[in-house]
């Protein structure tokens, strides 16, 4: 018996039904891909009735009366959805000082983005030789922004860094602990302004961002690098790196991190 040759219409059906018969009719990503949907049917020609003595086709679509062959409907264009709202979260009395700052961020309404987890108040004193800014507090904080591993390492990584722990500012992007934060949608909703005015009045000398996907938080043009950031009082020197958590995941980053350091620091 000879195996009779598969065209490749014939390849093409028998993938197909494979993947019919596995169950997966669809491809996932973004949006959901209907690969084995039905064709949608073609736009019938509409005839030229301007023309005289035109001669009327019967219709060849099964059910349909009449000549003229049925034209479907054009589907509407699904609008955008809408972003998030943007706030003045500040408001017309923004903190004037790292002190009124740190009962502004405790109290104020519009900053909890995640139920059952208590905002924590960043810590330091304004004109910290180093500002750390990190996305969020630990899931565990209640009384102090890292109190927990993060904390730990942050800890060990200032010592290596020959600074004195009060000698670092340490804040948050976030006032409360958020799982799946999604940064970029609250940096758009407001809160990228809110990161600017603290930056300003802790007015550090040196920046470090531990989180890429602070970006948005700081500036429209992150993704292209961020080496400094503008803010009333001057400009901060900038370093932009990975998370803690991510550094306690992938030990490797930890070394990443500190080549990247030791090379900015010693142009700053």
């Amino acid at each position: 018996m000879t195996r009779p040759d598969l065209t490749l219409a014939r390849e093409f059906e028998a993938a197909f039904a494979w993947w019919q018969a596995a169950g997966v009719d669809c491809d996932f990503a973004d949006d959901a891909t209907a690969w084995l949907a039905a064709a949608a049917p073609a736009l019938a020609a509409i005839p030229d009735k301007s023309r005289a003595g035109a001669r009327r086709q019967p219709s060849k679509a099964p059910g349909i009366a009449g000549n003229e062959a049925a034209v479907p409907a054009r589907t509407a264009p699904q609008p955008a959805a809408p972003g998030p709202l943007r706030r003045d979260l500040l408001g017309e009395s923004a903190p004037a000082d790292c002190a009124a700052f740190r009962d502004w961020w405790l109290n104020a309404p519009g900053l909890d983005t995640a139920q059952g987890y208590p905002r924590i108040a960043p810590r330091g004193e304004k004109g910290a030789a180093l500002m750390v800014l990190v996305p969020q507090p630990e899931q565990g904080d209640r009384e102090r922004l890292l109190e927990g591993p993060q904390g730990r390492l942050l800890a060990n990584i200032i010592a290596a860094m020959g600074l004195d722990e009060g000698a670092v500012y340490v804040a948050s992007a976030l006032a409360c602990h958020t799982p799946m934060a999604d940064l970029a949608a609250c940096a758009a909703g407001g809160m990228d302004a809110v990161t600017a005015h603290h930056i300003a009045l802790a007015a550090p000398q040196r920046l470090l961002v531990l989180g890429t996907a602070l970006g948005p938080m700081l500036s429209d043009d992150a993704a292209n690098g961020l080496r400094e950031i503008n803010h009333t009082a001057g400009k901060v020197p900038t370093l932009m790196s990975e998370t803690l958590e991510a550094m306690m995941d992938v030990p490797r980053l930890k070394a990443r991190f500190w080549r990247r350091w030791m090379e900015w620091s010693a142009t700053q």
